[in-house]
């Protein structure tokens, strides 16, 4: 498929896959309303924090496969070209993010950019599982192991990326998805330098 058409196809496909509101569904299955609940956001943090561990389980595996898929969908779309895939994995970030089922409304994309990046570069996605996860062992904050995560993903896909003289896609998309993560956790800054930011294992 020619680079127009496959980046066009990957950016509709990546938001439907992204918009899929995954942690919404299995709060429904509970009877809950999670957009009542909580941050009132249907990542799997809220869920952990509403439903408990393995309703945010199930909900962290969905929103991960969001990733995955919207990158392998573009992937065979594109024979590999690499913007066409980090197009579809921002744009499923953005499907998560601001979902037209939810009233625009989701959750954070940590979790469905994450998926995305194991599939555009595993390295990459290691790294920010590791500084994100030592994070949130030091400070049990969620919230700030999931921006310094992020930032971490970003900052080691650049890393690798210049290193194997790859194009800008990579580049853009290390620099720009990071930043939106950054950015859509304004609320959790607030409160972690306030003092009021929830820390893991903290009910809703």
């Amino acid at each position: 498929m020619e680079a127009v058409p496959a980046m066009a196809l990957s950016l509709i496909l990546g938001y439907s896959l992204g918009a899929i509101p995954t942690g919404a569904l299995v709060a429904r299955a509970h009877g809950v309303d999670l957009t009542t609940h909580g941050s009132r956001r249907t990542g799997a943090t809220n869920v952990l924090r509403t439903l408990g561990p393995r309703a945010a389980m199930l909900v962290f595996a969905g929103d991960f496969a969001k990733g995955v898929a919207a990158v392998l969908v573009a992937r065979m779309l594109s024979d590999g070209a690499p913007w066409p895939q980090v197009v579809a994995n921002a744009a499923a970030v953005l499907g998560h993010s601001f979902s037209p089922f939810l009233g625009w409304r989701g959750g954070r994309g940590v979790v469905t950019a994450m998926g995305g990046l194991a599939v555009l570069w595993p390295q990459a996605a290691l790294l920010s599982v590791i500084f994100g996860s030592m994070t949130v062992a030091a400070t049990r904050y969620v919230s700030l192991g999931s921006m310094i995560g992020a930032l971490a993903g970003g900052l080691s896909l650049i890393a690798f990326a210049v290193s194997a003289g790859q194009g800008p896609a990579y580049l853009a998309y290390g620099l720009l998805v990071p930043l939106f993560l950054v950015l859509s956790h304004r609320d959790n800054i607030e409160r972690i330098l306030s003092g009021t930011e929830r820390k893991l294992g903290e009910k809703a």
